[in-house]
């Protein structure tokens, strides 16, 4: 059993990628190739996004982001503690201070109450400029934008969506990708959409931040690839990773997300009643680029995980370590305590999910849990 299972994935849509890397194989436009120019436009039309702009992978689309909107040394930007690293390290490559927020414990995301304060305590203070609020659409779930919008505007922050998880989630009739003055996701193969590489893409309705994304991601490029204006870096999206993408977009839309929620619903009806299960607000749909469950202690935890794989089925934790305690941030962390990043950190297990698995996975996973919790 596989905990995401790209063999399943490439097998059912095999003819598509196949015939799109042979293409890719024989124009030999390896960098920047239409297809390249194709997915841009595609994912526009799937996010509702003004401008796609893609790039090398998720990380270099959020430091792209900071770039372009002026975020420097001296400037605070607010993210959550309860997420991967890319989110804060490249707050901190572009020499900003990340102010660390803690999560709702019932969704995952960023606690807009917390936000609130942690801005107050910076202004008081004085040290730092706020300047931006990094919200993660964490295991799929869009983050709170109608709180959490108002909040950045009576402030004065930019909002960098940081959807690396959450692409297909939505809130309403908008998508993920598109509540940022830039949003940013992530092609890494695990993820809701994913290339056979790294990659990542940003996305905005501002026409001059597009242009500005534009140059940035070709080394600070003016008319042309030798007229450099600016400092920029090198972060391209491989025309192979484009032509790979398109048909697992059309997947992803048409099928992918229906069999993503179906499986998530299969396992809250069937595990809802023994350990807290994901939270999903009205209004709101997640692309579940993970299903991850609360037990009631951290040993619970550790021993349904050994369960599971004496049984056969991979689990994952996401995240072991929140990112206000890891020893990188250790100065800019420095006394912060974020009770509910912390406490989840010790007390969550993602499940196998992805839209290929068998019911007779499924079941089986679900066995698994029950027979462990209820013994």
């Amino acid at each position: 059993m596989q905990f995401i299972d790209l063999k399943a994935q490439y097998e059912a849509l095999r003819g598509e990628i196949d015939a799109n890397i042979a293409a890719v194989l024989a124009h030999g436009k390896y960098i920047m190739g239409p297809e390249v120019a194709e997915l841009e436009k595609a994912l526009c039309d799937y996010t509702g996004s003004k401008h796609c702009i893609t790039c090398a992978n998720g990380t270099d689309a959020l430091q792209l982001a900071l770039m372009a909107l002026g975020i420097k040394e001296g400037d605070a930007v607010f993210v959550p503690s309860f997420t991967f690293m890319s989110t804060a390290e490249a707050v901190s490559v572009v020499g900003a201070t990340p102010i660390f927020v803690d999560i709702d414990e019932n969704t995952f995301n960023i606690d807009c109450a917390d936000l609130e304060e942690k801005i107050g305590q910076v202004v008081r203070e004085g040290k730092l400029s706020p300047k931006a609020v990094i919200p993660v659409d964490l295991f799929g779930q869009c983050a709170d934008y109608t709180k959490l919008l108002p909040i950045a505007e009576k402030n004065g922050l930019f909002v960098i969506e940081d959807a690396a998880q959450g692409f297909g989630g939505s809130i309403g009739e908008r998508r993920a990708c598109t509540f940022g003055h830039i949003s940013t996701t992530s092609f890494f193969p695990a993820k809701p959409l994913g290339c056979y590489g790294d990659g990542g893409a940003m996305f905005t309705d501002d026409d001059a931040l597009a242009e500005l994304l534009r140059s940035l991601r070709i080394h600070g490029k003016g008319r042309e690839k030798y007229d450099n204006v600016r400092i920029g870096l090198n972060s391209r999206l491989d025309t192979l990773q484009a032509a790979v993408l398109l048909p697992k977009l059309r997947a992803f839309d048409e099928s992918e997300l229906e069999s993503r929620n179906a499986l998530a619903a299969m396992y809250t009806e069937a595990l809802g009643d023994i350990v807290r299960t994901p939270f999903v607000p009205d209004g709101f749909v997640s692309s579940w680029a993970q299903y991850t469950i609360v037990l009631e202690s951290a040993e619970m935890r550790d021993a349904l995980k050994e369960h599971l794989a004496q049984s056969g089925i991979p689990s994952m934790v996401y995240y072991p370590k929140p990112l206000h305690l890891q020893q990188a941030f250790a100065n800019a962390a420095e006394g912060v305590s974020l009770p509910v990043s912390e406490s989840t950190c010790e007390r969550v297990l993602s499940l196998p999910m992805h839209p290929y698995m068998s019911s007779e996975d499924a079941q089986k996973i679900i066995c698994a849990v029950r027979g462990f919790i209820i013994r």
